[in-house]
């Protein structure tokens, strides 16, 4: 793993959305699919940016003004959407996800942060069993939580059904922000389970890499690793990753069939790459 990739990747002075930038450079390093004519360019954003300022300029209510501001973004800008089981490979990049309007949820909500931030709100990202969420702070009385993808707002009676199902003592549970490094994790495993389904074994094998270097030993991801290192005829390779998972998680289905399969398979006569 390159490590100038690592260093700029876990930097405080890059943003979430500069990461995802340098995620999607580094995963798809062979430049663009020629079925992917779109524009690439992120010159849109500029775009949205300020027509979305110049909505709310004279707008004096910090509340009213992000809900013009939410209005203005996902209705007249087309930002609205529903989720999806599969989302396409192209919605996992920056640039062509916003052009085309098909944004993987971390995408979005990332782009949609830089929006509302540049138009003068603070922003974080929460989780709300079960999905991530956008905080829009309004002032110090008020704040907006909604759905990234599909711009839907949480009223206080969900909110607290949502965090009813949250483990542990209900009084100690807060809104805790998720720091980068979980939502690049979160793109990274969507974008890998995309990857495998489309056979691309060589760039989901990049994600796991990744997604290694910022959770090392995830015995789940030693197990993907390994399971695509296989694929890539590097069974010896990947021995070590199905033995982590083994020891690791022993109890799981998937764990008790690799160690019989272990057990079974004499690794001398495989090749390793």
């Amino acid at each position: 793993m390159n490590e100038l990739f690592l260093s700029e990747l876990k930097s405080v002075d890059k943003d979430l959305l500069q990461k995802l930038i340098l995620i999607e450079e580094h995963i798809f390093a062979d430049g663009v699919q020629v079925n992917e004519k779109v524009d690439t360019s992120l010159d849109s954003l500029e775009v949205i940016i300020s027509q979305c300022a110049a909505m709310i300029n004279e707008i004096e209510s910090p509340l009213e003004k992000a809900e013009v501001l939410l209005n203005e973004l996902y209705f007249q800008h087309l930002f609205i959407d529903s989720y999806q089981t599969h989302w396409p490979i192209s919605a996992y990049k920056v640039a062509i996800g916003l052009n085309q309007r098909a944004m993987s949820p971390i995408i979005k909500a990332a782009l949609v942060a830089e929006i509302i931030t540049a138009c003068g709100f603070d922003t974080d990202l929460l989780f709300i069993p079960t999905k991530i969420m956008l905080r829009l702070c309004c002032d110090e009385q008020y704040a907006i939580i909604f759905d990234p993808v599909t711009g839907e707002s949480l009223d206080w009676t969900e909110l607290d059904i949502r965090l009813d199902e949250l483990e542990g003592d209900p009084s100690e549970q807060g809104l805790q922000t998720i720091d980068d490094n979980v939502a690049l994790v979160e793109h990274l495993s969507a974008l890998k389970n995309i990857l495998i389904h489309e056979q691309a074994f060589d760039k989901a094998l990049t994600c796991v890499d990744i997604i290694l270097s910022l959770t090392p030993d995830d015995p789940l991801q030693r197990r993907d690793r390994g399971f695509l290192l296989h694929q890539l005829d590097c069974f010896k390779v990947a021995v070590d990753d199905y033995r982590y998972f083994v020891e690791q998680c022993p109890k799981d289905p998937a764990a008790q069939i690799l160690k019989i399969q272990l057990e079974q398979i004499d690794i001398d006569n495989n090749v390793l790459h």
